[in-house]
């Protein structure tokens, strides 16, 4: 398999996770064992862990697709380094999971949209790329780049166009409010109004004045 059948992957976890209501981002991460001394593959690569984004979901803020993704790749290998291991997500990794990537020693990270507010591997930072760190690793950006970046648009068009509707039924409902008065509401004003027009007649005269 290459990259973009990897990617793909990604791609049906991060709808998974749209349709919970999760932004939609995925990761699968693949592993690939090479003999250190001559570079050859030990094994056929395979897939040993695959997430969605589950913040919302478990009230986590590291849960993110790829952390979780690495997470459940550690606990397959039972062990923390995934140094023959690539990870693919759909969008550029932030700081916390490029940070995570560095601390498994990561051979190569492949993603699809860049994120211009929080990319790490390249748009904002290059975490993989800063010597000053004890581990570096490969990155291959815009791998189905559109279809990544098309996903999250979809998904926050459509929670836009959401809360306008809720905001504007909010606002009509609170206007109907104002505006009608309930039946029962009506008669109290208008024995109140009653009331008092008869407090205010002058008194009759007596009949011995």
């Amino acid at each position: 398999m290459n990259d973009e059948e990897y990617m793909r992957m990604a791609l049906d976890e991060a709808q998974k996770a749209g349709a919970d209501g999760e932004v939609p981002i995925g990761a699968v991460v693949v592993y690939e064992p090479i003999d250190p001394g001559t570079r050859r593959p030990l094994a056929e690569p395979r897939v040993i862990a695959r997430a969605g984004n589950r913040r919302e979901r478990d009230r986590n803020p590291a849960g993110h697709a790829e952390f979780a993704a690495m997470s459940e790749a550690a606990h397959e290998l039972d062990a923390w380094r995934l140094e023959y291991c690539t990870v693919y997500v759909t969008l550029e990794p932030c700081i916390m999971c490029a940070g995570l990537m560095h601390q498994a020693r990561v051979r190569r990270c492949v993603y699809g949209a860049p994120d211009p507010k929080a990319g790490a591997l390249g748009t904002l930072y290059q975490i993989n790329a800063d010597e000053r760190l004890n581990h570096t690793f490969e990155v291959t950006p815009d791998v189905l780049r559109d279809e990544c970046a098309e996903l999250l648009r979809e998904f926050f068009s459509a929670r836009r166009k959401a809360r306008k509707r809720a905001s504007t039924t909010a606002q009509l409902e609170q206007e109907r409010a104002e505006t009608t008065t309930p039946p029962e509401a009506e008669d109290r004003e208008a024995f109140m109004g009653s009331a008092a027009s008869t407090s205010a007649l002058p008194a009759e005269p007596s009949e011995t004045s």
